[in-house]
């Protein structure tokens, strides 16, 4: 058998996830639901809203978030559905395993690797930012040295707050995923409380005429603000990384997916009527709209708020993303293509301990020393591929396999899939062309790691000792 073609069976998947794999078993629904939440919603509820009205879609930007949450749903449904079938770590990794083969998915195990990492370094920033801003204002001043990486500000040597929190989250998740999920569920519980206290007292200050003209850029204004805020309606995928940490992942891994995406383009439709309500959408390009509007009413101390929402929800995305990282490293391994050595799990935290370490260095030492704000578009390749290759698995499955018992099923497939494919396309190829050129030579170094190590190495190779 040619490597390219070579499969884990579903059977044999479903019999792994049944397995004690000496990961810890302590994650419910709304533990999951939690996760999912954590990876979607972001500081971005306070900015995207705002930006996205005043550059593209003006009041029609609740179009915008349906749209572009209808495309990010096309590809919930899809992993809903792998979610249920096979509830085992890695999620696209593994579902790629399963239906396209070890190629497939090693290449896209690769890609998740770096996306996750990426996104933690970013959002770590962005973490650092905020604090520094916060400290400044009751009068703690960092050193220049310490306030930023070289080249983003005079005397700029380091972002130690950026290294610091990536250390500490790393920290948590070597603690074990009950500890790490508790401190999750408090950042999303307080970061949700927030959002919905903006949203209730800024709407007593909405005047229904900024709501007029509804749409002044048309609807091509409308699809371009879609592509733009859909990068704020995925992190699902975060959730289906931990199902070998879930205490029933076939149930509550689908319902999870969906609840997660639900709950938070409520929000963002929320905030959306909100802002462009209580002023005019052409005043909305600020780089903190929500601040400002609420600030113009005479409502400063709910920027007061939005900090602490925004320092709770930037943590609850630093977990859930490195989480996810973590997991996927750890599937990878165990299926020999990288080294088992990243496979054992500590005897006391029951975590995957090594990988989360070598993650939280990797993001402290990108976050720290480089300017990321050109890298960070590797962040939406990744993630848009990842969609595109799930979405096609759920279409082949359904023809290859469509005897499965399956916990949860994709409605209307190939439609929905086929959606999903169609906006992931649609966005990917309007990606930068160095952000093409950069994720063309990630893909290069893993298909050299690939076939000088993992052809040879994974335990499949193992079964078709003839093909070394």
């Amino acid at each position: 058998m040619n490597a390219f073609f070579r499969k884990k069976s579903i059977d044999q998947l479903q019999r792994e996830g049944a397995k004690n794999t000496g990961l810890n078993r302590v994650l419910g629904l709304w533990q999951l639901t939690a996760i999912g939440l954590g990876g979607i919603i972001g500081v971005g509820i306070f900015v995207l809203t705002g930006v996205a009205a005043a550059e593209h879609s003006g009041p029609a930007v609740i179009l915008s978030f349906i749209i572009a949450g209808l495309a990010s749903a096309a590809a919930a449904l899809c992993y809903a559905e792998f979610a249920g079938l096979i509830p085992v770590a890695g999620s696209a990794y593994t579902y790629s395993y399963a239906v396209l083969g070890e190629v497939a998915a090693w290449l896209i195990g690769w890609d998740l690797l770096l996306e996750y990492t990426l996104v933690v370094a970013v959002v770590a920033i962005g973490w650092s930012g905020y604090m520094q801003e916060i400290l400044q204002q009751i009068g703690i001043h960092l050193p220049a040295w310490a306030q930023g990486a070289p080249g983003t500000g005079a005397g700029h040597k380091v972002d130690l707050i950026a290294m610091l929190v990536s250390l500490a989250i790393a920290g948590l998740l070597y603690l074990g995923i009950e500890w790490g999920s508790k401190f999750n569920n408090l950042m999303v519980v307080i970061k949700l409380s927030i959002i919905l206290v903006v949203i209730a007292v800024g709407s007593f200050y909405v005047d229904s005429a900024n709501w007029h003209p509804f749409m002044p850029f048309g609807f091509h204004g409308v699809m371009s603000g879609a592509a733009l805020v859909f990068f704020a309606v995925f992190g699902y995928d975060t959730l289906t990384t931990a199902a070998e940490e879930a205490k029933n992942p076939q149930r509550d891994l689908p319902i999870a997916v969906v609840l997660s995406l639900a709950i938070a383009l409520c929000l963002y439709i929320g905030m959306s009527l909100v802002i462009t309500g209580m002023a005019p959408y052409h005043t909305l390009n600020d780089a903190a709209p929500v601040a400002k509007v609420f600030s113009d009413v005479g409502l400063k101390w709910i920027t007061i708020i939005i900090s602490a929402s925004a320092i709770a929800g930037i943590l609850s995305v630093l977990f859930s993303f490195m989480l996810a990282g973590s997991r996927i490293w750890f599937a990878m391994s165990r299926d020999g293509l990288l080294p088992k050595w990243f496979t054992k799990v500590h005897p006391k935290f029951k975590s995957p301990y090594r990988p989360t370490l070598i993650i939280g260095v990797i993001t402290a030492f990108v976050s720290g020393f480089t300017p990321i704000a050109e890298v960070a578009e590797l962040v939406n390749i990744g993630t848009l591929s990842a969609f595109i290759l799930i979405c096609a698995s759920i279409i082949v499955l359904r023809v290859k396999r469509p005897e499965l018992e399956r916990k949860f099923r994709t409605p209307f497939v190939p439609v929905v899939p086929l959606i999903g494919i169609g906006f992931s396309i649609y966005l990917i190829i309007s990606l930068p062309e160095i952000t093409w050129i950069r994720f063309i030579v990630w893909m290069i170094i893993g298909l050299i790691i690939y076939v000088f190590y993992g052809k040879r190495k994974s335990n499949l190779a193992k079964s078709f000792p003839n093909e070394q």
